[in-house]
């Protein structure tokens, strides 16, 4: 079943018990309405990420409806997902461009990852998900998760917070604000509301206090400028693709459509988060599979391939990597309609929205201020979910095996260690602490005697990536995983 759905019941009322399965739906009108509310619930990460990667968010939109289609239809209806912009990448872009890349090396990077992503699912799907628990352990895969979201700490404080610190600060405490104060499906889309937060606050303060003097990412330096400027938003058309060049926040170039190019040494940079979006993957089929009380394991490697594959639709021709999002999983579980024609509807409405220049510049001209608000919580937060893997999973740091290799990798990646192998290649950061992190855990395990490796399998037992645990279902993509359990809140253990 991939396309062609039972109607559920009459199609317009739901008991308090009932549950619409992937194969079902409702009325159409309820349908649309559903899918809707899944475009709000990807809407402000999937746009966000883009702004902070330097790439285009108006074709991130437009790719991301796209990627989801192909989705839904590689894991044959099963695994209802929605596809947004992934935020595994966004440590490993920021060090590309600091080292000159330009925006085709990112996207001809991601694109290279996303073929070794989906030849991962191909080989899980017929090898089984044990493989990948071996090779990846949690100890592992906590770690790179964390050096991914510590690594983008300098980013913060050197480009989006100078240009703007008052307003950053007040979007950061709206941010924590929203999260732990807000209730239900508000404190899911905190980030957005920041943003939207932000953006009102910007032109108040220009209203109110006139232009500032602060570093302007565009100018490179110092100057006195407003905070907000839509010049550029009158001009664009209502419809049309991407424009083929805007200014980010960061002073950067963003590119629309265009081909990627290949770099061996963005590649390297990049190829770590791989194994975020492996991990992120398989805890998402894990919480759908709960869910709807469904054995998906046979669709772990079909949609772990397929978010791949999405990856590659969308950055070979300038778009984001693409991941599936905790954000409408959560929508799911508060609705318990796991409908998929309803994630159908939410990708033909992105490629609307994609469609707009006007949108995209809109989307192009939020002040690097609330960047450096939404950021600075966000990446931390990402970081922070590393050490989530380790909680979850019971990793033992009182044993060496998993203590020192690990330790060794994060100060590696976190604090910028190089290796310079010649003048034109060198390799440091993420892509070197993930090799040393990998390489040097599974050297520590070969060397330790039996006891030290006994006592690592049994504190950690088999793997709960990024909120596999029963009513507890994260994502690598900062936002859904905090907030569960809160009142107010779907608590998916109920359902």
């Amino acid at each position: 079943m991939a396309l062609g759905w039972k109607l559920h019941g009459d199609g317009k009322t739901m008991g308090p018990d009932d549950v619409v399965a992937p194969d079902e739906r409702l009325a159409w009108g309820r349908t649309i309405g559903l899918g809707a509310q899944h475009v709000v619930a990807m809407f402000g990460a999937t746009f966000v990420f883009p702004l902070v990667m330097g790439l285009n968010a108006q074709l991130a939109i437009m790719m991301s409806g796209i990627a989801t289609i192909c989705f839904l239809l590689i894991v044959n209806g099963k695994v209802p997902s929605y596809l947004g912009t992934s935020a595994s990448f966004v440590g490993a872009v920021a060090a590309i461009r600091a080292q000159g890349g330009t925006s085709a090396d990112v996207t001809g990077a991601i694109l290279v990852a996303g073929v070794v992503l989906a030849l991962v699912g191909v080989a899980i799907h017929f090898a089984g998900s044990a493989v990948l628990h071996k090779v990846l352990p949690p100890v592992v895969t906590g770690a790179v998760v964390m050096l991914i979201g510590f690594n983008l700490a300098p980013v913060v404080a050197s480009i989006y917070w100078p240009q703007d610190q008052w307003v950053a600060l007040l979007v950061m405490a709206f941010t924590i604000i929203c999260a732990v104060a807000f209730k239900g499906f508000a404190s899911r889309i905190a980030v957005f509301l920041a943003l939207i937060f932000g953006y009102v606050i910007s032109w108040l303060f220009d209203r109110m206090f006139g232009q500032i003097t602060s570093f302007d990412a565009g100018a490179g330096k110092v100057t006195t400028h407003f905070r907000t400027n839509f010049d550029n938003l009158a001009s664009q058309p209502w419809f049309g693709l991407p424009p083929t060049s805007t200014t980010g926040a960061d002073g950067k170039e963003i590119v629309g459509i265009h081909a990627p190019s290949f770099s061996v040494a963005a590649i390297l940079l990049v190829l770590p988060a791989v194994i975020a979006l492996i991990a992120e993957n398989t805890g998402h089929v894990k919480a759908v599979a709960e869910m709807t009380k469904s054995n998906l394991d046979p669709y772990m490697g079909r949609a772990i391939a397929a978010d791949g594959i999405g990856t590659v639709i969308a950055s070979s021709v300038g778009g984001s990597p693409t991941t599936t999002y905790a954000e409408n999983i959560g929508v799911m579980a508060a609705t318990r309609v796991y409908s998929t024609a309803a994630y159908y509807v939410a990708a033909i409405v992105a490629i609307v929205f994609g469609l707009s220049p006007k949108f995209g510049a809109l989307v192009a001209s939020v002040p690097g201020g609330v960047l450096g608000g939404i950021t600075v919580v966000l990446y931390g937060m990402i970081g922070l979910l590393g050490a989530k893997i380790w909680k979850e999973n019971g990793v033992d740091f009182g044993n060496p095996i998993n203590l020192v290799p690990i330790a060794a990798g994060i100060i590696i990646g976190i604090g910028g260690v190089s290796l310079v192998f010649t003048s034109d290649f060198t390799l440091g950061g993420i892509a070197l602490g993930t090799i040393v992190t990998i390489v040097a855990y599974h050297a520590a395990r070969a060397l330790a005697p039996t006891d030290l490796r006994e006592r690592a399998d049994a504190a950690s037992g088999t793997m709960i990536s990024l909120g596999e645990r029963e009513g507890d279902y994260g994502d690598a993509d900062g936002i859904d995983d905090l907030y569960q359990d809160r009142p107010g809140g779907p608590d998916l253990r109920r359902r």
